[in-house]
């Protein structure tokens, strides 16, 4: 879909806090408020950018501006606004980097689709596999790593390894449909694992088999920025919201048997606890 925009100057002066007019013609259906013939008026407070971010985010959040729909150009929206580019790529950058919008190359920028989030409780147990089994929803893997090395120090210590013991280290790249969700890389002792490639959808399926899956775990989570390597592999913008994950998981024995490190997609995940009253504040 084409679209030609042009500048009309026979609309006459415009009130303050009003823009130039842009209308466009071509072919296609256009029913955005930002494609219209009305002038854009900007939130009052703070930098331009921030003006103009808002301004976009108001736009997406009542429907004015849908998923899918594509931007003007940095210039056109700048002449559209009445602001300079450098406000435009700024205003753009920010909400690129909150996911509010994708840019595709040779292409333009885009609104992005809109995610439905996954709640995850963290009072069970379970595996992801079957977390999204119980979900109805289908899940694959891409396989990053599936090995046996040296521990790394905090792996001989969290896993209680002696010397010489090696580790088997599992990385995953989980996807529901084609949208990446989550990266996980879990590390466990090779005498618990000695051949991670026999590991199939679901690692808590196969340590079952072999009596070793966890029955109670400590998890950590923590909000970070992602770095270029799995910003790549969750197709999310450098320096996007993540979840960080640690989990210890044990035996029954209390033994350390699982040291799971997973990277979560801020924009899909929403991670649930629920809480009760201590039997002391009861008394």
């Amino acid at each position: 879909m084409v679209f030609y925009w042009y500048y009309r100057t026979d609309v006459g002066r415009y009130p303050p806090g009003r823009t130039a007019q842009w209308f466009w013609s071509g072919t296609g259906n256009l029913t955005s408020d930002l494609f219209s013939a009305e002038a854009i008026i900007l939130p009052q407070g703070g930098p331009l950018y921030l003006q103009l971010k808002r301004w976009i985010e108001d736009a997406v959040a009542r429907g004015a501006i849908r998923p899918g729909d594509a931007l003007p150009s940095e210039r056109d929206l700048a002449a559209r606004v009445e602001v300079s580019r450098v406000t435009v790529r700024k205003a753009v950058q920010h909400l690129v980097r909150d996911g509010l919008l994708i840019q595709r190359h040779g292409s333009g920028t885009f609104v992005a689709p809109q995610q439905s989030r996954v709640e995850q409780s963290l009072s069970q147990l379970t595996s992801f596999t079957e977390d999204m089994a119980r979900r109805g929803m289908a899940v694959r893997a891409i396989w990053l790593d599936r090995g046996l090395y040296d521990p790394s120090p905090d792996e001989t210590v969290i896993l209680g390894l002696s010397p010489g013991d090696r580790v088997a280290r599992v990385a995953r790249l989980r996807l529901s449909g084609d949208m990446p969700l989550a990266i996980e890389r879990a590390a466990l002792s090779a005498e618990t694992l000695p051949d991670p490639a026999s590991v199939g959808s679901s690692l808590y399926l196969h340590l079952d088999k072999s009596g070793n899956r966890p029955v109670r775990a400590i998890q950590r989570i923590r909000a970070a920025n992602l770095e270029e390597d799995d910003a790549r592999l969750l197709e999310i913008p450098v320096g996007a919201a993540a979840l960080h994950i640690e989990r210890i998981a044990y035996l029954p024995s209390g033994k350390v048997v699982e040291l799971t490190r997973s990277v979560y997609r801020g924009d899909t995940y929403d991670f649930v606890a629920e809480l009760r009253v201590g039997d002391a504040a009861r008394k």
